[in-house]
């Protein structure tokens, strides 16, 4: 005889499990702590087989027996619904490993040792804020190139041009790094050369009127930040050098 809810309803634990049979293979198990267990019983390649269908009450009577009329469909077409969803849990895994994001946290791991820590962490930071959001989650040999000119744009459209540039590069650098590991087979960003606005550079003209070097060379001198600093300003005019290569400057012993 078919189940019914009020069956179900009222069915209590007991010392052992027990079941409940509906139609066509369809059964709930009782278990002694209360647990009310979908299970379906059927026949492939001449083996018994059974198949989990969801917990009562998260899946009731009504989208038990859908879940039991889809498997046995499957099973009209040679299709055994228990490899099938192992099958497909194997792709979802697979698809994860090679999302956008897996790949580009993996390149990230490959290279940031070669890079100097701060250059390494805006490359992520960058990453995490504007680009993982809108494509992270997909297979990176699906992602197309409108797709990420769509989160290119995005970044530009607050007025970060320069950095809607450099996400694009990063992304062209694990588009080809997945290239290389098998993952991909082309990288999009190709096709993007051009697609952004050019940043537009701004040069600022070299101090070289004496009563304005004279202002310059004041306003170094009556700089009270950190002792470093102050003596890096104090420094710069006598060595005519960049800023990075005062920072980074060695003294020979």
């Amino acid at each position: 005889m078919p189940l019914t809810d009020v069956k179900i309803k009222s069915a209590r634990p007991t010392e052992k499990p027990y079941k409940l049979y509906d139609e066509r293979g369809l059964f709930l198990i009782v278990t002694p702590t209360g647990g009310k267990w979908w299970r379906l019983k059927y026949r492939f390649d001449d083996k018994e087989k059974l198949l989990s269908l969801g917990v009562y009450p998260d899946i009731g009577l009504r989208d038990a027996r859908d879940r039991r009329d889809e498997a046995r469909k499957l099973l009209t077409h040679f299709i055994d619904r228990g490899l099938h969803r192992q099958t497909q849990k194997m792709l979802r895994q697979a698809q994860a490993a090679n999302s956008f994001e897996a790949v580009a946290r993996e390149w990230h791991a490959e290279y940031a040792p070669t890079w100097a820590e701060h250059h390494g962490d805006r490359i992520i930071r960058r990453l995490e804020r504007d680009v993982f959001p809108w494509i992270g989650k997909k297979a990176i040999a699906e992602i197309s190139a409108p797709e990420v000119l769509a989160a290119a744009r995005r970044i530009e459209r607050r007025g970060a041009l320069e950095t809607a540039h450099r996400a694009l590069a990063n992304c062209g650098q694990v588009f080809r790094y997945a290239v290389a590991t098998g993952r991909a087979l082309r990288d999009p960003t190709g096709d993007l050369r051009g697609a952004l606005p050019p940043v537009r550079v701004a040069h600022f003209s070299a101090v070289t009127e004496p009563g304005k070097v004279a202002n310059l060379l004041g306003a170094l001198d009556g700089y009270e930040g950190s002792l470093i600093v102050s003596c890096a300003l104090r420094l710069a005019p006598l060595v005519f050098v960049r800023p990075g290569e005062l920072r980074t400057a060695k003294s020979r012993s």
